[in-house]
């Protein structure tokens, strides 16, 4: 990892905000080598997304053995997102419980016939772009992720990282987005505590992209919670 962040600033940002951006985590170099390796036979599955109508573009799942870097990432995120997943888990009045440990969690995940990794690298070129969506894979999921960017901000225009927050009986509010390479982007994968007159309730967030309008742009998602 590039920098040491504050975890207790973005752990606040994330309880009220349900997003947060983060400085640089990987050097350009890391960023170069990931989106190099997008060739290489790495990956269980190729999503394209017109196919599917989940926008346009292409995204490939890191198969098991996961690449050095992307199990160091999963296992970094879980580390430092579990004492504020079991803080959200509390303020929502769940029964949710994260173990201590990101391999114990796999195992978890497992015992749900969740075993296909989630993490995944996206592919984006002129015109492309990703809908609205949320990565539930199953029963089980954790409840933040995050998204890096991999590609220099000058090598594309448009393509923006974009979250819409759900709000009961209100409308929704969107929150766009720019990533410098090596910067990231963690929010929450479904739900989080929204603060209220009358104690926390529910907002929801999607996430997507917006249309690229030129060049090329690759970013990593770390998703912690395997899927079905």
């Amino acid at each position: 990892m590039q920098e040491k962040l504050n975890w207790k600033h973005l752990n606040n940002q994330l309880l009220e905000n349900g997003f947060v951006k983060t400085s640089p985590l990987l050097t350009s170099q890391k960023c170069e080598q990931l989106m190099a390796s997008y060739v290489e036979d790495i990956y269980r599955s190729t999503i394209d997304m017109k196919r599917y109508n989940f926008g346009q573009g292409e995204y490939k799942y890191y198969s098991y053995p996961l690449p050095k870097i992307i199990s160091e990432l999963r296992h970094y995120f879980y580390k430092n997102l579990k004492p504020i997943a079991q803080e959200w888990a509390d303020r929502l009045k769940t029964d949710h419980h994260f173990p201590d440990t990101h391999d114990e969690y796999i195992k978890t995940c497992q015992q749900h016939d969740q075993t296909r990794p989630t993490p995944l690298i996206l592919k984006y070129e002129a015109d492309d772009y990703n809908c609205l969506h949320q990565d539930l894979y199953g029963d089980i999921h954790f409840p933040y992720q995050a998204a890096i960017m991999l590609s220099d901000e000058n090598e594309y225009s448009g393509g923006e990282f974009t979250l819409v927050e759900q709000r009961p009986r209100m409308q929704s509010v969107a929150h766009v987005m720019n990533l410098k390479q090596g910067e990231a982007i963690i929010f929450t994968v479904n739900e989080f505590p929204k603060q209220g007159k009358k104690g926390y309730y529910r907002a929801k967030l999607r996430h997507g992209v917006s249309k690229l309008h030129s060049g090329n742009r690759h970013t990593l998602g770390i998703i912690l919670h395997d899927a079905k």
